[in-house]
This record gives C-alpha cells, sequence and structure tokens, in this order.
C-alpha cells in the first residue's frame, strides 16, 4: 500500500478545512438574509376513516377543520385520507383547493393528497408516481397498501402592495422573473419489515427531485419540499438516504427542518431556504386527538437573491 507523505497530509488536511469554511461561511450568509417570501407548510397523516379506531372520524373530522383553520398552512401534505375524507375538509375548507388521487388511482383507496390557498398560488404542473418498480403505472407495487407520491409546482400570487402600481402593463408578454416557483412532493412510505422498500422509495424520490435542480447560475432556483409519513426515524437508512446522518452539507441532498430530525413526519426541503419556526402541533379537545400522529408545521423563507 502506498502512504501519503507528510506534503500531502497538510495539503489535504489544508483543501478540506478550506472547503468546510466555506461552506460553513456560506451557510451563515444565508441565515442573515431577511428579504423573501413566507410559506407555511403542514405535514399531516389524518388516519383513515377506520371504524375500529377511537375517536371514530364522525367525532375527529370537525376538529381537524378546526386544527387547520387555528393554523392556517399555505399548503398541507396529507397522508391516508379516503375519499370521504378528503372530500369532507375540501366541502369546510374553502380557502383551499385539493389535489391528487387515491393510490390505486381515481377515488380508489388511501390518497396522499396536497391541499393549498387558492389565494396565494397558483398551480403549474401536477403528477403522482409509484414507489415501485413501474413508478408510471398507477397502483402499482404491493397488491395491498401499494405506495405512491403526489406532487406539483407552484407558483405565488404577485399582488402589489396597496398604493403601489402593478409591474407590468396588462398587456404585458415578456418573462416576469419575479414569479417564484416551488415543488411540494407529498408521500407515505411503507410500514413494518420493508426497509428495503423504504430505502428504494427513498431513492426513488431523491431521483425525481434531483432532476429538478436548477442547473446553472444562469437558471431560477425553484425550492422543493418533501413532506410526509416515513414510518422510520431519523438514523433510518431512508433517512439518509434523503438528509445523511448528520444533515451534511452536500448540495445533492436535502435538510431536514428540525435539525437532527424527530419521529417519522418530517418536512425536507432543498433549495435557498431558510426555517423560520418548527412546531409538532399538540392540536387536542380535552385530551382527544383528531389523529393518531401530531400535524408537523413548519414556516420557511424562501430567500431573494
Amino acid at each position: 500500500m502506498r502512504h501519503l507523505n507528510g506534503r500531502k497530509v497538510i495539503y489535504l488536511i489544508f483543501w478540506f478545512a478550506l472547503l468546510g469554511s466555506g461552506t460553513i461561511k456560506a451557510q451563515q450568509e444565508l441565515n442573515q438574509k431577511t428579504n423573501g417570501k413566507v410559506l407555511k407548510i403542514m405535514t399531516y397523516n389524518l388516519k383513515f376513516a377506520d371504524p375500529e379506531f377511537k375517536p371514530s372520524w364522525e367525532v375527529r373530522s370537525d376538529m381537524q377543520v378546526d386544527m387547520i383553520k387555528k393554523y392556517s398552512p399555505d399548503i398541507i401534505g396529507t397522508q391516508e385520507g379516503l375519499k370521504g375524507q378528503i372530500d369532507y375538509l375540501m366541502d369546510r375548507l374553502l380557502e383551499y383547493v385539493v389535489i391528487g388521487e387515491g393510490r390505486k388511482g381515481g377515488d380508489d383507496d388511501e390518497h396522499m393528497a396536497i391541499f393549498f390557498k387558492r389565494d396565494r398560488f397558483r398551480l403549474r404542473e401536477m403528477g403522482s408516481f409509484q414507489l415501485s418498480e413501474t413508478p408510471n403505472v398507477i397502483g402499482s407495487g404491493p397488491k395491498s397498501n401499494p405506495r405512491m407520491v403526489t406532487w406539483a409546482r407552484f407558483a405565488f400570487i404577485n399582488r402589489s402592495a396597496k398604493g403601489e402600481s402593478e409591474p407590468h402593463p396588462s398587456d404585458y408578454r415578456d418573462h416576469w422573473q419575479d414569479t417564484q416557483e416551488f415543488y411540494v412532493f407529498n408521500t407515505h412510505f411503507f410500514v413494518g419489515n420493508f426497509e428495503m422498500a423504504r430505502l428504494n422509495g427513498a431513492k426513488l424520490i431523491m431521483e425525481r427531485i434531483s432532476a429538478l435542480y436548477r442547473f446553472g447560475e444562469w437558471t431560477k432556483d425553484r425550492p422543493i419540499f418533501l413532506t410526509g409519513d416515513f414510518n422510520s426515524r431519523p438514523g433510518s437508512t431512508a433517512y439518509k438516504t434523503f438528509v445523511d446522518e448528520e444533515n451534511s452539507n452536500n448540495p445533492l441532498l436535502l435538510k431536514d427542518s428540525k435539525e437532527g430530525g424527530s419521529g417519522i413526519d418530517w418536512i425536507l426541503y432543498h433549495g435557498v431556504v431558510k426555517v423560520l419556526s418548527y412546531e409538532n402541533v399538540d392540536y387536542n379537545a380535552n385530551g382527544i386527538y383528531p389523529s393518531d400522529h401530531h400535524p408537523i408545521s413548519v414556516e420557511f423563507m424562501i430567500l431573494d437573491k
């Protein structure tokens, strides 16, 4: 085995130290920025309308409506909701639009539905894929409890502040550089003794997400947010595939909105984004909870460059 001489070792130590200091400096500059668009995202496993679960959906349904209205997230990534549950929430949360289908197609089975505020965003693009060997085949995977991802590309609606004139005339036809876009991916991983499936699901999602990263300095950054119930904890192989154990500064990985991670419900992100607040929502009515999961609510700032 060849050994490095002392000069090479010193050079490598210096190079890694320089790289590390540059990364730290970039993160410090990011933390100091205060201008940008604020975005509040929630992830929430609704708990499907299981007749064996207590309290029943009939008891829990209005509690969920009240909780969502109280916290007023801009985007909600939901898991486990059946068609009747999603429709119930949609009918009572009129400030939101909902997208997504059942994991076996159409109205069948559980939905990975995304709710978004109609007065804040325009839906530019949407889709879904299965966590399986054939991701483009809806309903593929195991016959029982297949898993999927719902995703969307949003744009902020630009509104002038009171008293300000519109930035462009009504017949403006050129590219509007100030329109900030972002992506949201929402999923629910396999539960139980399916570590390989969770790992490969994470790899598939990273493959889809990384294809959306900005190509070069001349392209506009579109932040990406990943919400879900991942049925695995920080330190798992799935988590390391997304974030890695130390939440490293590898630019290809995502970051966790809670440093070091927590629980099995996560909101991960990529891009020029700053976390303003993180909350594990302990919402209940006299000790009765609307689901077997606590919602996670995170306020982000998409930073101006």
